[in-house]
């Protein structure tokens, strides 16, 4: 039970404010520590899937996500060089004509973080900045957090939400270099129209590709990847010169090339791989432990918009599973047995998109034919192959 349970969460980022707003709402005392001054996210655009939707409406926050970015139309695929206005499109998912029941928004992630962190606050969480955690000690006593400033914290339980570098999955787990997949994205926002199709477009090309879609508030997002050699720091801060990202994309159709004119300072980062944590628990002593979730637990690649999703999936399932089992241990038990598989699943899909992406020669040709058959004969079919992922409904009781 958690009537009165004292928990710190480490990370005011989607994961950790949504498990923190999950736990309050089930009687839980919520801390959250977060290393910055400020809660603030310098992330561009995201994509919330229907299975990330139900979340955030069983979590009462169903009002707030409506008002925070469009409800999705479709999503194209297109042919980076030909674009649109050649023939270029490959295939259309018309995701409000065949899934009229399900949820696909766009969102700016700064807006997602702001109505989690309000939803937090309106649940009772206390929200402590400028807290950056320098390491984590696990044992036969309760979790132990010391600060940059030197504060020592000890915690009933630990909560992990602490992204790609956590000192959390790193107590539990150990250090595990990432593999870089040799790929590096671009992130920027342009000015929009509002009045433009709520239509998320993805322009492939040979070892390339770039994805955009209208967030509302008179913004456009744009991810650009392409494959390189040359390694790029594992951040999300790193700024580059829009000339960089021009060059990389002159060879793709005029629609593409107006956009990125539009750019002025894009963020850079590295896409690197990182395994799926073997321990996603542990530190138990009588009914206290520690616990990972989202990037923490299983950093994707960005190529099935689902790294926020998880989170918010991760959520909810850990905090039901705190509320319905008398000790640490058997939750946490329960929590990894319920997402590992299916983050890992998730992780792997997101690993194969990439590469559907980046398709050269005659394997591409093959392939852009194949899916604009399934997209005129069997667009049910196509927007099918993902069903296993959208329509999970984690907030329908049995763990998901």
């Amino acid at each position: 039970m958690l009537i009165g349970r004292k928990i710190t969460v480490i990370g005011a980022g989607v994961a950790g404010l949504s498990v923190a707003r999950a736990l309050a709402l089930r009687g839980a005392e919520v801390s959250v520590l977060e290393q910055a001054e400020a809660i603030r996210e310098v992330g561009a655009g995201l994509q919330i899937s229907p299975n990330g939707a139900r979340v955030l409406r069983a979590l009462g926050l169903g009002e707030a996500f409506e008002a925070a970015g469009p409800r999705a139309e479709a999503v194209e695929l297109i042919d980076g060089e030909t674009g649109t206005e050649r023939g270029g499109r490959v295939a259309r998912l018309e995701l409000a004509r065949l899934r009229p029941g399900n949820e696909y928004r766009f969102l700016h992630r700064a807006r997602l973080i702001e109505l989690l962190a309000e939803g937090a606050r309106a649940a009772g969480v206390q929200i402590r900045l400028l807290q950056k955690v320098a390491t984590v000690e696990l044992g036969a006593h309760p979790p132990r957090l010391t600060t940059v400033q030197g504060q020592q914290i000890e915690a009933d339980l630990l909560i992990g939400a602490d992204g790609l570098h956590s000192r959390l999955r790193q107590a539990l787990n150990g250090s595990v270099a990432p593999f870089f997949t040799h790929q590096v994205a671009w992130r920027a926002t342009i000015p929009c129209d509002d009045a433009a199709p709520k239509v998320a477009q993805v322009f492939m090309g040979a070892g390339k590709h770039l994805v955009s879609y209208p967030l509302g508030g008179g913004l456009r997002n744009i991810v650009a990847v392409e494959e390189r050699r040359r390694w790029v720091e594992e951040s999300w801060s790193l700024r580059d010169d829009a000339l960089t990202l021009r060059a990389a994309f002159e060879e793709f159709c005029p629609t593409v090339q107006g956009w990125l004119a539009q750019v002025e300072a894009p963020w850079l980062w590295g896409l690197f791989r990182h395994p799926v944590a073997e321990h996603w628990s542990g530190g138990l002593y009588g009914t206290g432990g520690a616990a990972i979730l989202g990037d923490a637990a299983h950093p994707t690649l960005p190529f099935l918009a689902q790294g926020a999703v998880m989170a918010l999936e991760d959520a909810w399932v850990l905090a039901e599973a705190l509320a319905s089992h008398d000790t640490a241990a058997a939750a946490f038990a329960a929590y990894q047995a319920a997402r590992a598989p299916r983050c890992a699943a998730v992780v792997e899909a997101a690993n194969r998109n990439a590469r559907n992406y980046h398709l050269s020669g005659m394997t591409r040709a093959v392939g852009h034919l194949g899916m604009r058959a399934l997209s005129t004969f069997a667009p049910g079919k196509l927007i099918g192959r993902f069903d296993w992922i959208y329509g999970h409904d984690v907030t329908a009781g049995a763990g998901g």
